[in-house]
């Protein structure tokens, strides 16, 4: 029997979190380091393995989703129909047919840049290569956002969806709103389905489940249903059209019979005609409810010719209640289930499983033979056995019965008051010793501490062997002779290793400098000799400029030099020029970026029209740099997180403690 729980479904993620999920997966279950001088085989394995781990990780949790998630063609027609007046089914198998499409393309990308991986000649191309295929996942990966939120939505409905068996023993309760329907399932069954005086208080399908006979029955009550035609009724008289004509149950149609009633007994019993061609070889019972309000008997003769002439149609019952007083209530109960389990009788009866088992049946009727009493014989043996085992039975009940710790806590106070005494359990030597004081301190020491009485002879051991090794190795440097040259085969066994050492530090140079990120040149500041010496090569005569510079040169020499003469030697002088000093590196400390450029630019670069438009690309060109230069430094490691605190890991309801750390 197939039962559908869509509880147990689990959370669709949405697309951001999806991809947090599966890249935080990667980065704690593959390896994140890998160095530059590795042989190249290693360094593609380890960017294939990244790329091969995320592809099947996407692949497992969108099969997951697609599996979990129930299939229209292979469930229940009900829950088929019930789910496509829901949700619209073309909706939801275009959610899934996306997430299967994405899963797809996600296998193909993985498969197409692990075979390009294996063509890197550097680390740094593996790594882009690595880079741009979980780029390109989680790229398609968010393009389904639509899709995962809507069956988000979905799972969160089916799972406040009634568990309902549709093979199951099932009474289902119908007719028009507010005649009695969810009163009538809140007394038969433990049911709690909200009554009140306004219609369609019942908007969804609610099951209560009783007993009779000794097996479950389950009592379905659905909303109300209007007469009007199929096309006009709405997503909640739907739900109950759908199980009118999917679930095979008793039909327990509703008739109110009060006078304040708001639709008539015309009306009612209209609907049900309308209604038939749904309930067609299924056992029907015409419940007329409220009495107590008004009975069968006072109702107008054409009326009551209305509810006696259904009887003629087909397998119909009509029968009387009052759900208030409790009238009729239960017979109403009994006589549907009797009469679906008569109907169901009937149909097995009628298939062609009967005719070929019917032959093969025999039913044995055993009659005495006579009318002697022939107790059973029970050996003395057996008997002497069962009087043995009653006896150890009865022992072990006094031991059993004996005073246990529970029976102590309850003598002495109960839980809280009494204290288990655990001493009584020791096992010493002594018996006596069980009560006696353990001393932790002693002369205001610690007794833990002088547990170890030969803890004194063991550091005396101890020192002496240190004082061993350090003796041995003054006696080693003092007999090693510093002058000492070394022979011809040394000397060239020296050179080799020194030649291998170079080579290797070469080796490691090349490999390195192939797999590091590209880093930008920095901008090189110019100095004066520089600039002399540039432009003296390009033919500009620097006599004049020379001699300027060096006359403002012995200018600001000789004012110096006044000053210091003028200030004298006293503490005045000392504080004035340490105040200066400070002064000067203050002002040189707050210089801005932009002073500093309006002396080095002198005129608008090219294609700039002003000097203002040259700073500004040149602080723009330092931005840029600055990030590509965090980049190439990022070294050969694995280990960027794009991420560093993800929704999924760090949200949710908070436990026990602060609340001031997220």
């Amino acid at each position: 029997m197939v039962k559908y729980n869509f509880k147990e479904l689990p959370v669709v993620p949405t697309a951001t979190e999806f991809v947090d999920i599966i890249l935080s997966k990667t980065q704690r279950k593959t390896p994140t380091v890998i160095h530059a001088r590795k042989q190249m085989n290693i360094i593609r394995q380890f960017y294939m393995r990244k790329v091969k781990f995320t592809q099947a990780e996407f692949n497992a949790k969108i099969s997951q989703i697609l599996d979990n998630f129930p299939t229209l063609a292979n469930i229940h027609p009900f829950y088929a129909d019930l789910m496509n007046v829901l949700y619209d089914k073309d909706h939801y198998k275009l959610a899934l047919g996306q997430l299967n499409t994405c899963r797809a393309i996600i296998d193909k990308l993985g498969k197409d840049y692990v075979k390009l991986i294996k063509y890197g000649d550097s680390l740094y191309r593996c790594k882009s290569l690595k880079r741009a295929a979980l780029g390109r996942m989680a790229t398609m990966m968010k393009k389904q956002k639509a899709a995962l939120g809507y069956l988000e939505q979905v799972r969160q409905h089916l799972s406040r969806l009634p568990t309902i068996d549709p093979d199951e023993r099932t009474l289902l309760l119908t007719g028009f709103p507010n005649v009695g329907k969810s009163s009538f399932i809140n007394k038969i069954t433990r049911a709690d389905v909200e009554v009140q005086s306004y219609a369609f208080t019942t908007k969804a399908l609610y099951v209560g489940h009783t007993d009779y006979r000794y097996v479950r029955w389950q009592v379905i009550d659905s909303p109300g249903v209007l007469d009007r035609p199929l096309e006009d009724r709405n997503t909640i008289e739907m739900q109950a059209i759908t199980a009118l004509a999917h679930l095979n149950a008793v039909i327990v149609f509703m008739i109110d019979l009060s006078p304040g009633c708001k639709y008539s007994i015309a009306d009612q019993v209209n609907l049900f005609l309308s209604l038939k061609p749904l309930w067609v070889k299924k056992p029907v019972v015409v419940c007329c409810n409220k009495t107590d309000l008004r009975k069968v008997s006072e109702l107008p003769l054409e009326e009551q010719n209305l509810l006696s002439n259904l009887k003629n149609e087909g397998m119909v019952t009509v029968m009387e209640m009052s759900n208030l007083m409790e009238e009729g209530l239960m017979e109403v109960r009994n006589k549907a289930c009797d009469i679906l389990l008569d109907h169901r009788i009937h149909v097995k009866t009628q298939q062609n499983k009967m005719k070929n088992i019917a032959n093969r049946i025999f039913l044995a009727k055993p009659t005495k033979r006579d009318n002697i009493e022939r107790p059973a014989f029970i050996p003395q043996k057996v008997l002497d056995k069962r009087e043995e085992e009653r006896k150890e039975s009865a022992m072990e009940v006094d031991e059993v019965s004996k005073q246990t710790e529970k029976d102590l806590e309850v003598a002495m106070g109960g839980f809280g008051v009494y204290n288990q005494d655990m001493r009584k359990f020791w096992d010493l030597k002594n018996e006596d010793w069980k009560y006696d004081a353990i001393p932790e301190t002693m002369n205001g020491k610690n007794v833990a501490d002088f547990v170890d009485s030969d803890i004194m002879e063991k550091l005396a051991v101890l020192e002496a062997e240190e004082e061993t090794i350090l003796r041995n190795i003054e006696e080693a440097n003092a007999g090693r002779d510093e002058t000492m040259e070394l022979s011809d085969n040394d000397e060239l066994l020296y050179d080799e290793i020194q030649y291998q050492k170079r080579k290797v530090g070469q080796h490691h140079k090349e490999v390195f400098r192939a797999n590091h990120a590209v880093r930008p040149r920095t901008i090189q500041t110019r100095s004066l000799n520089g600039m002399e010496n540039h432009l003296t090569d390009l033919g500009y005569d620097m006599d004049t400029f020379l001699h300027r510079a060096n006359k403002v040169k012995e200018d600001a020499i000789a004012k110096q030099k006044e000053t210091d003469e003028g200030d004298g030697r006293g503490r005045s002088a000392v504080r004035r020029a340490i105040s200066q000093k400070r002064e000067r590196s203050e002002a040189r400390r707050k210089k801005t970026f932009t002073k500093s450029a309006l002396k080095r630019i002198v005129k608008p670069g090219k294609g700039l029209g002003s000097i203002r438009e040259t700073i500004a690309s040149k602080k723009m060109l330092h931005r840029s740099l600055k990030k590509i230069g965090k980049k190439g430094k990022q070294g050969t490691s694995d280990r960027f997180i794009a991420c560093l605190m993800p929704k999924h890991l760090f949200s949710g309801k908070r436990g026990i403690g602060k609340t001031d750390r997220r």
